[in-house]
């Protein structure tokens, strides 16, 4: 038993998150709540969820006359408004996609009390749940026992007094040593060493996934991917079976015109005459029949640079705000830059260790196909190559350009690249125009080569951070933040580390410029509790990636080797807090498909699905009290012996009566219709078999005499319906002799009989269900209706 407690507690707690009925966390409102205002700053409404909650508020409230509203209306807005709530998803039930809604919110023991005991009647107009209803008419313990859930913590009103639930609420969720918890999406998987996804900018939301081995898939935006690639560069491309192997496909770029020229770039490693190893960048166009291929005939070589090593290769390409292809080269591989007196990196008049600037859109008088920028900072310089933007670089991995502020465009524009060190240390930097970032005089903060690092003209920009071996041991560089889905990580710069797959954060400090870093480590089972989420991922981090809306993404493997099929490619999630209902919406546009695709599977299991989260328990039966019915603890008046609930408010001292009349005549919506109720009866609860069948209309007793107005379309689903219809100036003397109506159930052909005084009768033919499968002759239905 003590075994079972414990268990049954863990679960309780894991349910205990921020979450809507919707399974997604809660949210910032982008306007002023004015009705549910206590979840103005957070919550899950919006203002247009607001607006619906006080419209059913005051549906309710048209019931209940001047008492009934001093009384009631601050317990059925509270109980309404928790639609609102941070914690409603925990408050409804609603965790489990499967598991079916309250009607009514968890309530704690001694609020629910209070509302049976003061308004009974709000019960009734509050739910439809015929165990509520039993439970209410019978005692008010059984009553609060359903209402109730058994974490005290999260009923309402205690979720709103609990200090360590309300502490950070919206907040990014840290562990004790201040580590961000987030969360993961599977995008896809089964891909062969996938070394970078990119968009193409061109508003329809495709992303271009690259494997090592020269292939470039499309994915579209429902996750599909097309069974045909993109660009198939595998037999040139140079790369091996080896683990960790850093030749292969390397870069991929997309002109910021290309929904209208069609043309990208692409960096891979070649071996020329079975002798020489060298990296190629080349301009390829997409096909003119097919946007989701390219034109395999249309490639034009950018430049070629001889590698005298096989490993720092470099291999990334990108497009800067000014147009100009940025191209990122390594060092040239070995250890330590052996290569001249001070190495290929501080060695302006070499290409490799630098970043490369050239202007695609032209071509030069020597016949290259780039011109050079105007303003490259080493023009002039006759003992450095005009291509060099910056130098001093070993082997920089992944670079991105920042997106800027979404709201100030502040910052937009900054290029950040993750350097991998030698032997001590990893760094991350920021390009600007012209600098030197130390390599090999220096490694992150230290010296490399003392000689070097103490030279007076060194000059050198320091990264912005930089981490020892001790924390990982090869840098990926990733993206900052700038998307819409997850506010809180606005801003911050996400990036990796390949050996060990740590993730990790910068967050700038505007005050002082400086960067600090926090640990990101993946959400518990608490944390992670929502629908397609996951906490676990392969370790090596191989790349970043941001798509067109702005939304982070990583890709990484369990084997890291060209040919082997372990890749996955992860959306990085934010569960505290994401934007309002509607704020990130998009419209695509549409892409012409000529090939099969292939529909996407996740392997990975959710967070839900592997710790097999149950709904909350029902609550343990508290004794029962020992007071009578609710009638006793109801304040009494004396009132007319009928009493039309259409045309008067419900005073507050009849609750118990419309609580029995609807237990006796269940009501299909909230707002009922228009009822005469005789006063003064005794009604026993339906069976369960009229549960089931509540569309039967059963004939009420000689004590109890409801009228109702049939509704419009419903056909009638037994032999024999008896009521009378009475419009809401019906008079006792008006009621006595109905006038006659046409059924709306009455077809071409009935007969209709006018009795002098009773009812009217109508008698029409018409099949059962099971008469019309067996088409059986001769069997007749009587419907008889009182007009």
């Amino acid at each position: 038993m003590v075994l079972i407690y414990f268990f049954s507690l863990e679960v309780r707690v894991l349910l205990g998150h921020p979450q809507c009925l919707d399974y997604r966390p809660p949210f910032k409102p982008a306007y002023h709540l004015e009705f549910c205002s206590q979840y103005d700053t957070f919550g899950c409404c919006d203002q247009d969820k607001d607006n619906e909650i006080a419209e059913r508020y005051w549906d309710i409230m048209d019931f209940f006359d001047y008492q009934g509203h001093e009384l009631c209306g601050g317990y059925i807005k509270d109980i309404l408004c928790q639609e609102c709530s941070p914690y409603a998803a925990h408050l409804y039930d609603a965790e489990d996609l499967e598991t079916p809604l309250r009607s009514i919110p968890g309530l704690c023991f001694d609020f629910c009390n209070e509302l049976v005991v003061k308004c009974a009647s709000s019960i009734v107009l509050l739910t439809d749940d015929w165990r509520i209803l039993e439970a209410c008419q019978q005692d008010r313990a059984g009553c609060c026992d359903l209402l109730n859930i058994p974490d005290q913590d999260y009923c309402y009103p205690n979720v709103l007094k609990n200090t360590i639930l309300n502490r950070k609420l919206g907040a990014v969720v840290e562990d004790p040593a201040g580590c961000l918890q987030l969360c993961l999406v599977e995008i896809a998987n089964g891909l062969r060493n996938p070394v970078l996804m990119l968009h193409a900018g061109d508003d329809t939301h495709r992303m271009f996934v690259a494997e090592q081995l020269g292939f470039v898939w499309v994915y579209l935006l429902d996750g599909s991917r097309l069974e045909e690639p993109f660009l198939d560069l595998s037999a040139a491309v140079l790369t091996t079976t080896s683990v960790g192997d850093e030749r292969g496909f390397l870069g991929l770029a997309f002109h910021p015109d290309f929904r209208n020229n069609g043309r990208f770039y692409v960096y891979y490693s070649i071996f020329v005459g079975n002798q020489v190893e060298k990296i190629r960048i080349s301009q390829l166009s997409v096909s003119s029949t097919d946007v989701n291929k390219a034109d395999p005939h249309s490639e034009r070589v950018i430049l070629e640079i001889q590698e005298p090593a096989a490993n720092h290769n470099g291999g990334q390409l990108l497009f800067g705000l000014d147009g100009y292809l940025y191209i990122f080269t390594g060092d040239g591989g070995k250890a330590g830059d052996p290569f001249g007196r001070f190495g290929n990196a501080q060695n302006k008049s070499a290409l490799l260790g630098k970043v490369l600037r050239v202007d695609v859109d032209g071509t030069s008088p020597d016949g290259k196909l780039y011109r050079i920028p105007w303003d490259n900072p080493f023009i002039s310089d006759p003992n450095a190559s005009p291509e060099v933007y910056a130098y001093g670089v070993r082997n920089m991995w992944r670079c991105s350009v920042d997106r800027g502020d979404p709201i100030s465009r502040e910052n937009r524009g900054r290029i950040f690249c993750g350097d991998v060190g030698q032997n001590r240390f990893e760094e991350v930097d920021i390009i600007v125009k012209g600098g030197n970032y130390g390599w090999r005089a220096k490694e992150g903060f230290d010296c490399y080569d003392f000689k070097l690092c103490h030279n007076s003209s060194l000059d050198d920009i320091l990264p912005i951070f930089a981490y020892s071996h001790n924390v990982g041991k090869s840098v990926t560089g990733g993206y900052v933040y700038r998307g819409c889905e997850s506010p809180n990580l606005n801003g911050l710069y996400i990036f990796g580390d390949f050996m060990n797959g740590r993730l990790m954060a910068l967050q700038e400090d505007r005050r002082t410029g400086q960067w600090n870093k926090q640990d990101i480590c993946m959400g518990d089972t608490k944390t992670c509790a929502f629908h397609k989420l996951i906490n676990k991922y392969s370790m090596y981090v191989i790349s970043f990636a941001e798509d067109e809306a702005g939304e982070l993404y990583f890709l990484a493997t369990s084997y890291p080797s060209a040919y082997s099929p372990h890749g996955t490619i992860y959306k990085i999630v934010d569960p505290s807090r994401r934007a309002p209902p509607g704020k990130c919406k998009y419209k695509p546009m549409p892409v012409k498909v000529k090939g099969k695709l292939i529909p996407f599977f996740p392997q990975e299991k959710t967070v839900v699905d592997i710790e097999d989260i149950l709904p909350t328990k029902p609550p343990i039966k508290k004794p029962k009290s020992t007071a009578r019915l609710l009638t006793t603890a109801l304040p009494t008046t004396h009132l007319p012996a009928t009493a039309l609930l259409t045309t008067t408010r419900i005073p507050v001292t009849t609750s118990i009566k419309l609580l029995l009349s609807k237990l006796q005549n269940p009501p299909r919506q909230l707002q009922a219709p228009r009822v005469r109720v005789s006063l003064h009866t005794t009604v026993k609860p339906p069976s369960s078999k009229a549960k089931q069948n509540s569309l039967v209309k059963k004939k009420p007793s000689k004590k109890f005499k409801i009228s109702k107005k049939p509704k419009p379309k419903q056909k009638p689903t037994h032999k024999t319906v008896r009521f009378t219809t009475l419009s809401p100036k019906t008079t006792e003397k008006n009621a006595a002799k109905p006038k006659t109506t046409v059924s709306p159930t009455l077809r071409k052909g009935a007969k209709v009989a006018k009795p002098k005084n009773g009812p009217q009768v109508i008698t029409k033919k018409i099949p059962t269900k099971d008469k019309a499968k067996k088409k059986k002759k001769g069997l007749h239905q009587k419907v008889q209706k009182k007009h």
